[in-house]
């Protein structure tokens, strides 16, 4: 699975850690992720999410 990156702070979307504190579990893919979750340090959203390469 594919980490993303936030292009304004630089926090990185693992899919293997989720984000369980806003209720993603781990290993959820990035695609699968709710549209309305937000960037769990700056508040962003998906949108201004990049893949890692």
């Amino acid at each position: 699975m594919k980490k993303y990156v936030c292009d304004p702070c630089g926090y990185i979307y693992d899919p293997e850690l989720g984000d369980p504190d806003s209720g993603i579990k781990p290993g959820t893919p990035f695609e699968d992720i709710p549209d309305d979750w937000t960037c769990p340090i700056c508040g962003v959203s998906k949108d201004d999410f990049s893949p890692l390469d």
